[in-house]
């Protein structure tokens, strides 16, 4: 079930006839272009972890094994 309302004072406040019960829980989510964007974790979700035969140390030394700088 989707109820709707708005801000007041940091408070959600349901638009009528929405009466649930004390201590319920509920989950917000912002209404159209009021949305937040992805973060790049949501974006990049179906690439995080895919990368093989990596050097085990290649986050901490990617400039090396990109730019040929010197290891850390």
């Amino acid at each position: 079930m989707t109820y709707r309302g708005k801000i007041k004072n940091g408070v959600v406040v349901l638009n009528p006839p929405a009466v649930l019960p004390e201590g319920c829980e509920v989950e917000v989510a912002l209404a159209g272009e009021q949305a937040l964007p992805p973060t790049w974790a949501e974006v990049f979700k179906d690439l995080i972890g895919k990368a093989e035969g990596l050097p085990s140390d290649s986050s901490l030394n990617h400039d090396h094994y990109l730019y040929g700088a010197p290891k850390k």
